[in-house]
């Protein structure tokens, strides 16, 4: 099945689509988001990309992320995705959005309007092995350490959300 983005402009408006490799080729900036889920034990789970993915195999990142179809709605999509990567879902909260770009070695560039969502579960996923190779729960506190310890265990967007948005995850209320 052929994937299609939502182009934006930097307010959000739509302004396109496209298949999504071609939009990773051309770093055309598109519609994405990224979920965060936690625990009762204020525990981040994370997720390690599949060995199969076509960029960032087996880095660690946020809990889910992806892109929005035409028409869905920001919450609809990541709770969507967290079904299909992580066989769940929960309750979503949007958070705040930001724009970044990172290239990566292969030649595709992610050039995303994210937005940042923030759920609640306590269960134990049932991951999607064409997407997830593993998961783990991490505290704030130590994922951020890990991150500057071991930068290339993880995933670029993770990364950027982490620094530009610590204190707005760390001090969310449920």
């Amino acid at each position: 099945m052929v994937e299609n983005v939502i182009l934006v402009d930097e307010q959000d408006n739509e302004v396109g689509f496209m298949e999504k490799i071609e939009a990773h080729e051309k770093a055309l900036l598109h519609r994405a988001f990224s979920v965060f889920v936690f625990n009762d034990n204020n525990e981040l789970m994370l997720q390690q990309r599949a060995k199969s993915k076509y960029h960032s195999p087996l880095l660690w990142t946020n809990t889910c992320c992806s892109h929005q179809r035409k028409g869905e709605s920001n919450i609809s999509a990541g709770k969507r995705r967290l079904q299909e990567e992580m066989g769940f879902t929960c309750e979503l909260e949007e958070v705040f959005s930001f724009i970044y770009k990172a290239p990566f070695d292969n030649g595709l560039t992610e050039h995303e309007l994210d937005h940042v969502m923030i759920g609640k579960y306590n269960g134990e996923p049932v991951v999607n092995p064409e997407e997830v190779e593993s998961y783990k729960w991490m505290k704030l506190e130590a994922v951020k350490n890990d991150i500057e310890n071991n930068p290339d265990a993880y995933t670029a967007w993770f990364k950027i959300i982490f620094e530009k948005s610590y204190e707005k995850i760390a001090n969310f209320n449920f």
